[in-house]
Formats: structure tokens, C-alpha cells, sequence
């Protein structure tokens, strides 16, 4: 059986503001302890590694969960040698590091909190090689996914992982939070991507196993403990990801359909047909897609009657002159077959990005009704329309009008945004128990693709049993006994 979370009530402390579920640790650094950390550092000989907690600009402070904090100091090494000697000199000192990347993260993980130094990625910016013999790239941490993306792309290869954030998050980030995004339906999860890894760990030591074969069977594959992780047993350097052959055509549209078993039926079809060409199946209830199109005019209302739910359905292919053609047959008798469906294909590269504009406009559309909850969850297909509408009709009563539903769907992915009241801000610990003891009794998941952090360490045993999180307090001991990295980050420890 799953381990219940208190109740508000009994959590309240964990939270001290309302921000990002109560993260505001900005207190003033301990000068004393700077100039400790300070000394130790000398040997580095980089005036640009070191900046004092006073001197942090935001970016260090906050991250896209709205929580801040302060940090002792700033730490920005230059090469993965520099992060070692780095953290060895940390931890001598026993000091606590915040792990940082482009600080896109949704669950606090990144905010610093009292007494910690930031340890910034953001000057391990190379992208190393990119070998097109075995198709893969080996980068450093601190490159922008959007930049490896297009290095790959000036190779004809592709960088398979996507997510609306590629413009700011950093690979080591997405690595160390098993990102998802808009192509886990055909290339999976950032862990299906990764084939080796560098890392330090907390004693700074350097682990390397740069590996490029898909095939290794030589032992524990150590890369998975770090993958996902959080950034709780070592800080990842570099990695080698695998790349895919770039894609020759892509075709978009979107699908407007009358409930939620037409989306169902939309998924098996395209499945069926378009088999491992189906890059992406995004769905849009309503309340989401009228935010974004009529309230921010954000694209357009694409269909004169619209359905319950629009579905944007993307495939990628290696023949243009088959794939359009193929990809409008199997959505038109699908049009044919079941009765109120509409569909609009985009005729330009212009229009498809036009498209997943619409898709694309979460961040925009969550500030239109804030203050509010945001949720990450997964939950079988199965239970979603039951889930979907069981939660909308709970948070109305409770006074929670303004709601935004979308996801991925086809990989099990909802994300959920409730809008409450300004005068009522104790509604969001209410809503938050609400939404994930649901998912918990569903057998679901707290978290798809943004990891727990700090906001959702209340609700970890949802969705982890007693003995998986014993044996994760177990691994964290062994390989971080002093808990220096990432503390108090998925669980607490004595």
C-alpha cells in the first residue's frame, strides 16, 4: 500500500510561502562561511569561479517555480575537472550544494536553500563531437538542448528530446530529471537517448564512462542511477547521447473530436497506421485551448463548430511525396469512420508551427489565471476521462472555476493548471491534496516528467512504496553519506 501524506495541515511547514507550494528562502548568506569556501577555492586560480551570495544575480536565486532563495555563494567551474576540485573543496567544508542548470525546473529542486552553495553548469558549454559513423553526440553539460538540437540537425541527424523549454534548459538539467516532452511516444524518455555518462560525485571523484555502444552488458549500467536522479548522488559533466536520422517530411494537424472516447479511438487509429512514424498525439480540453485562442489570440480557432477536445497529431517520415499522402489517407477515413470529427492539415512549415503555438502557450496561459496549482501526473488512458471529470467537478465546489486540461496522452501524461481565487490562498494545499491522492488511488504517477524536488516530497509516497523509498534513502546514504548534494531534494533524511 502506498504511504499517505499528511494533511495540509500536518505539511504546512514545509512550505513557507505560497510560491512554488512555499519556497522563499532568502536569507543573507553567511559572510564568514563565504570566506571559508572562498580560501579553499584559491587553488583554482579562476576569478570567475567564484561569486559571493551577495553579489548573486537572480538567475541564481529562482527558478520557474517561483521560488527564491539566497545562496552562501556561487560556484561556476569551467571544465569537469574544475566541478571536482570544486566540490571536493565544498565538501571539505561539509557545506550543501544546489545543483543548477538553465533553472527551468518546476518543483524547486534548484532554489537554494539556507546555507547553500550553487554550483552553476552554465560555463560547461561545449558540444564535443558529434560522430556520425555511430550517430551520436558527446556534449557537456551546460549546452542549451536547443543548441545541441541544431547541431545535430547541421548534420542531418536529429537530437530526439523535446520540450517547450529547449531554449533555456541545459542537457546535464534534463539528464538529472529524466525530462520527457513532445516526442516520448516514439523516441521515449531523456533515459532511452543517454548512452554514457561522466559525473562527479560528492567526494569529487570523477566517474567517466563515455560509452557510444547501444549494447553493454559489462555489469551494473551505473548511468541509470544518476539518470533521474535530481541531482542527489553526483553532478553529471558530460554525456554521450544517441542520435536518430533526421527526418524528411513532417506532417501536423489538428483534430477536433466530440469526447474523450473519439481521442481514444484517434490514438489506437493512428497508431495502428502510421505505426513508429506518430511522433506526437498532444490533447487539448477545451478549457485549455479556449484560453490560449480566444483570450491571449494565441493561433486560431481552426474549425467553425469545435469538438470537446483538440487533438494535435504529429508524424515524421523519411519520404515526402508517401508520408503527406499516407498521413492525410489515415486521418481522412478516420473522419469517415466516425461521425462529428473535423481535422485541419497544415500546408506549410508556417502552419505547423502555428499549430503547436496553440500547444506550446502553457506558460501564457497559466499567468492568465493565476494565482493557481500546476500538476504533472500520469494515470492509465483507461481512468482519465473518469479522472478528468471526477477532479473538474471536486475543484468546483471547492470554488476553482478556471481550469486548464492538456498532455501528451499518448505516454499517460495529463498536466492540470487550477486558477483560485486571490483572497483564497489556502486553496492551493487543498486543491494539491486533492489532485494527487486522486492520481495515488488510481495507481498513477505524482509526477510524469518534472520530478519531485522539493514541492512534491509530501506526495513521493503516492506513488512510491515504503520499500522503494527505503532503498532510495539507502542508495543517497551509501553514495552522499553527508548529504552534500541536492539536499532535502524527492525525500528527507535525518
Amino acid at each position: 500500500m502506498p504511504i499517505i501524506p499528511p494533511s495540509p495541515a500536518d505539511h504546512e511547514a514545509d512550505f513557507v510561502t505560497d510560491s512554488a507550494l512555499g519556497i522563499d528562502h532568502a536569507t543573507a548568506p553567511d559572510d564568514t562561511r563565504a570566506e571559508d569556501l572562498q580560501a579553499a577555492l584559491a587553488c583554482l586560480d579562476d576569478a570567475a569561479l567564484f561569486i559571493s551570495g551577495h553579489d548573486a544575480e537572480d538567475r541564481y536565486r529562482e527558478d520557474w517555480s517561483g521560488g527564491r532563495g539566497c545562496p552562501l555563494a556561487v560556484l561556476r567551474p569551467r571544465t569537469p575537472q574544475h566541478v571536482a576540485l570544486a566540490i571536493a573543496a565544498v565538501g571539505s567544508l561539509r557545506l550543501p550544494v544546489a545543483i543548477q542548470g538553465g533553472m527551468t525546473g518546476l518543483v524547486g529542486a534548484c532554489v537554494p536553500q539556507p546555507g547553500e552553495v550553487v554550483l552553476s553548469l552554465e560555463r560547461l558549454n561545449q558540444i564535443e563531437e558529434i560522430d556520425e559513423t555511430n550517430q551520436t553526440m558527446t556534449v557537456q553539460a551546460g549546452v542549451k538542448l536547443q543548441e545541441a538540437q541544431e547541431a545535430a540537425a547541421a548534420r542531418g541527424l536529429l537530437f530526439p528530446i523535446d520540450i517547450g523549454s529547449k531554449g533555456s534548459c541545459h542537457v546535464g538539467g534534463i539528464i538529472a530529471t529524466n525530462a520527457g516532452g513532445n516526442r516520448v511516444l516514439r523516441y521515449g524518455m531523456t533515459r532511452q537517448s543517454v548512452l554514457g555518462l561522466e559525473v562527479v560525485l560528492p567526494d569529487g571523484q570523477i566517474v567517466t564512462n563515455l560509452n557510444k555502444a547501444t549494447k553493454d552488458n559489462a555489469g551494473y549500467d551505473l548511468k541509470h542511477l544518476f539518470i533521474g536522479s535530481e541531482g542527489t548522488l553526483g553532478v553529471i559533466t558530460r554525456a554521450v547521447f544517441a542520435l536518430q536520422p533526421l527526418p524528411r517530411s513532417t506532417q501536423t494537424a489538428i483534430v477536433s473530436v466530440q469526447d474523450f472516447s473519439q481521442v481514444v479511438a484517434l490514438l489506437r487509429h493512428c497508431r495502428h497506421r502510421l505505426g513508429p512514424k506518430l511522433t506526437s498525439f498532444e490533447v487539448m480540453w477545451r478549457d485549455f485551448y479556449d484560453i490560449v485562442t480566444r483570450e491571449l489570440s494565441i493561433g486560431r480557432p481552426a474549425f467553425p463548430v469545435l469538438g470537446t477536445h483538440l487533438v494535435l497529431v504529429e508524424a515524421m517520415g523519411q519520404d515526402p511525396d508517401v508520408d503527406d499522402e499516407a498521413f492525410a489517407n489515415v486521418l481522412g477515413d478516420f473522419l469517415a469512420d466516425v461521425p462529428h470529427t473535423d481535422a485541419v492539415l497544415a500546408t506549410s512549415i508556417a502552419e505547423a508551427s502555428a499549430f503547436w503555438a496553440v500547444r506550446e502557450a502553457s506558460g501564457e496561459a497559466a499567468a492568465a489565471v493565476k494565482p493557481y496549482a500546476a500538476f504533472d501526473v500520469s494515470l492509465p488512458i483507461a481512468s482519465m476521462e473518469n479522472w478528468v471529470n471526477r477532479i473538474h467537478g471536486q475543484l468546483d465546489q471547492l470554488g476553482v472555476t478556471r481550469t486548464q486540461t492538456y498532455g501528451h496522452l499518448g505516454d499517460g501524461n495529463l498536466h492540470l493548471v487550477a486558477g483560485y481565487p486571490q483572497d483564497r490562498p489556502e486553496l492551493k494545499l487543498q486543491i494539491c491534496d486533492l489532485v494527487h491522492r486522486s492520481i495515488g488511488e488510481l495507481g498513477g504517477s505524482v509526477s510524469a516528467e518534472h520530478g519531485i524536488g522539493i514541492t512534491k516530497k509530501p506526495y513521493l509516497g503516492l506513488s512510491r512504496n515504503p520499500e522503494e523509498i527505503a532503498l532510495m534513502q539507502a542508495i543517497k546514504r551509501a553514495i552522499d553519506p553527508h548529504q552534500l548534494l541536492n539536499r532535502n531534494r524527492v525525500f528527507d533524511l535525518p
